[in-house]
């Protein structure tokens, strides 16, 4: 990126048409690469009062790196690649799996994962866990609106829901027997986390008392073997976003648990959970988060295989829906410059209750709280609202038979798919497994081994770019998305320039991006098929 097109991006922010709004800024007219878009800007929402837990630090950018204002004098897009590095890598996360006799026998060989942040905090989430009670691995990807509190409870409670809904009766009996006589409970999840990765401790309580309720209501309907994986996804998407809206309705003597229920029910999520068990493959989708396979062809080249699509008004499977769901007196209304009603991209969600529930239920709720304004709750009922629900957090579940040509599976929240195409992102995922796979074995010992013929093996290495690439797949799929040029080469001086964007104007030119890659292990999945 040159002088000319840095300043460009700095002059254009500075003199862009911008509306405030009640907590929230909405940005007019928006410059992406060559394109103009036209997107809601959410401001910072603050989750806790002063003196009290806070998200603000979670993967935000260094603030020695980044700057605050386009209005300060002295701006400067200047990063070294060490620090440009740095920022990219903050977010890292990587695990192998291995069973106890050190050799793995999981179709999961590891995964890999990372997180940009663009708003302050990031509003994005992620999660990853095997199941213990269960079989399987889930992975799942978050992308938060109107604040990160809901995608923040949605991240630490749907595993646990999904994991609950596939218990066999007895092991549910096991449980609640275990909480009654108030014994250890056997753990549902092991978690795989960054050291960063934050909880609401102060609510996990009360997460847990909601999770006891639906594994008694699953109890209660007395069936056997109980729900198939497609159902229990279903299930468990659905009775998480009622216990969200049935929580805020709740009355709570707590007012920091209070708020926190209002800002997840009032903010909103999409979502996007991959399980994975032996062969079986099933990802559940809400809204648009994106997942797709990368399959290595028997002639040596690479596909695609989409496994979602994305929930908005670009989908005519979903303006169908939308259509079949309320009178046709409103059709015309439905979406509104590409938007529901005008105002969110996703047309599935988590939280977002002011698409969900009645006028009078939102004036009940928020007349009967504390000071709302304070905790930057949205408070705007669109034109033209008459048959809610408008939005559902209902997923699409899709299955797949995992076959040892599919190499890995990449989930990742719109940030990086606004920037990157499937195929461009399976393309870099296998360049970058080719050169990983070429490198390694090249360098052999030669006994006696000296420092000069250490240091010539260094030399070799650092010229053969193993020093400069990103060991985290995660990280590489980051750095091209926001640095390629148009000849989809990273440019440093655009990658540094897009790290630097300061935090009322980062927004504009690109969103929070959380990626998670897991590769599969081919020999497992061979052996399978061998032995059915």
């Amino acid at each position: 990126m040159s002088r000319t097109v840095s300043s460009w991006i700095l002059s254009s922010a500075r003199n862009s048409i911008v509306l405030q709004g009640k907590g929230r800024l909405y940005s007019i007219c928006i410059p992406n690469r060559n394109k103009i878009k036209w997107k809601l800007v959410f401001s910072k929402t603050r989750l806790y009062p002063a003196g009290s837990c806070s998200l603000d630090n979670t993967f935000s950018l260094k603030k020695a790196f980044r700057h605050t204002s386009t209005e300060e004098e002295h701006f400067s897009f200047q990063l070294s690649p060490s620090q440009i590095n740095d920022i990219l890598r903050a977010g890292e996360l990587s695990h192998k799996i291995l069973d106890l006799n050190g050799k793995n026998a999981n179709s999961v060989l590891k995964f890999e994962s990372n997180q940009l942040a663009s708003n302050t905090p990031i509003e994005d989430r992620r999660s990853a866990a095997t199941c213990l009670q269960t079989k399987g691995m889930m992975f799942g990807v978050f992308d938060g609106h109107a604040g990160s509190a809901c995608a923040q409870a949605v991240s630490e409670r749907l595993l646990h829901y999904i994991a609950v809904s596939l218990m066999s009766r007895q092991t549910l009996e096991e449980i609640e027997l275990a909480v009654d006589c108030m014994k250890p409970v056997l753990p549902i999840l092991q978690w795989h986390k960054h050291p960063n990765d934050v909880e609401y401790r102060e609510i996990t309580s009360q997460y847990f008392e909601n999770l006891r309720v639906y594994w008694q209501h699953l109890l209660d309907l007395d069936t056997e073997p109980g729900f198939s994986l497609e159902e229990a996804m279903i299930c468990a998407f659905k009775r998480l976003d009622s216990d969200i809206s049935l929580e805020v309705q709740a009355p709570q003597e707590n007012e920091l648990m209070r708020n926190i229920a209002l800002q997840v029910a009032f903010s909103g999520a999409t979502a996007c959970v991959a399980h994975i068990d032996s062969v079986h493959l099933h990802v559940a989708n809400t809204g648009d988060c994106r997942a797709i396979l990368g399959v290595h062809e028997e002639d040596g080249t690479w596909s695609t295989l989409p496994l979602t699509r994305d929930h908005n008004a670009f989908d005519e499977f979903e303006i169908r829906r939308l259509k079949r769901e309320h009178p046709r007196s409103e059709e015309k209304t439905l979406f509104v410059n590409d938007r529901l009603l005008g105002i969110l991209m996703p047309s599935r969600a988590f939280g977002d209750v002011q698409l969900k529930w009645s006028k009078e239920l939102q004036h009940s709720v928020l007349e009967n709280s504390c000071d709302v304004e304070s905790l930057n709750i949205y408070q705007y009922v669109p034109p033209n609202y008459h048959t809610p629900p408008y939005l559902t957090a209902e997923p699409e579940v899709t299955y797949h038979k995992l076959r040892s040509k599919d190499k890995f599976l990449v989930i990742a929240s719109d940030g990086l798919w606004e920037m990157l195409s499937n195929e461009k992102v399976v393309k870099l995922v296998a360049g970058h497994l080719t050169e990983l796979n070429v490198q390694k074995p090249q360098l052999a010992f030669e006994k006696p081994v000296n420092l000069g013929y250490m240091h010539s093996l260094l030399l070799q290495r650092k010229n053969r770019g193993i020093a400069s690439l990103d060991q985290n797949i995660a990280t590489h799929l980051i750095r091209h998305a926001i640095g390629s040029n148009e000849y989809g080469e990273v440019d440093q001086e655009k990658l540094a320039a897009m790290l630097t964007l300061p935090e009322d104007l980062a927004r504009m030119y690109r969103d929070d991006i959380t990626v998670t890659v897991v590769y599969f292990n081919s020999e497992t999945i061979e052996n399978y098929y061998r032995n059915n």
